[in-house]
């Protein structure tokens, strides 16, 4: 006989920038705050292992008696994006000094004796494989 899975019920509150939540069922209610539903919802889960152990068990979110309220609450909250502040763009043709590329950077001079050929140091284009001499046969003894 299959036995019947009692549901657990989470309850969320908001107080101020805090989530009151109290998770109920198996006799037990059980309480806790967290700062933000996403943590609240991470904390109810904890919560509801607590009572329920290792069996299986359904739970039933809510905000103010709605499961569609913590639904639309909680996925608004996982998919909305943090709050950056605003970029601010330089006028064209000013680079602020902290902010020169690197490559923009004068390289400083090397002594004669430690300097490259110009060849070696800025090549003009790849190098092409040297065509394939034909090789004699080897003579034999």
């Amino acid at each position: 006989m299959r036995q019947m899975v009692e549901a657990i019920t989470a309850t969320y509150v908001q107080e101020d920038a805090d989530w009151a939540i109290t998770v109920s069922g198996r006799g037990k209610e059980l309480t806790a705050r967290a700062p933000g539903i996403i943590a609240a919802r991470d904390r109810a889960d904890q919560l509801v292992e607590q009572l329920a152990g290792e069996a299986r068990t359904t739970v039933v979110h809510l905000i103010n008696g709605s499961a569609l309220d913590f639904t639309s609450a909680y996925m608004t909250a996982r998919l909305t994006l943090p709050k950056l502040p605003p970029l601010e763009v330089p006028p064209p043709g000013s680079v602020p000094k902290q902010q020169t590329p690197v490559s923009a950077e004068k390289k400083p001079q090397l002594p004669p004796s430690k300097q490259l050929p110009k060849a070696v140091e800025d090549p003009k284009k790849p190098a092409t494989p040297a065509p394939a001499e034909a090789k004699a046969p080897a003579k034999q003894a």
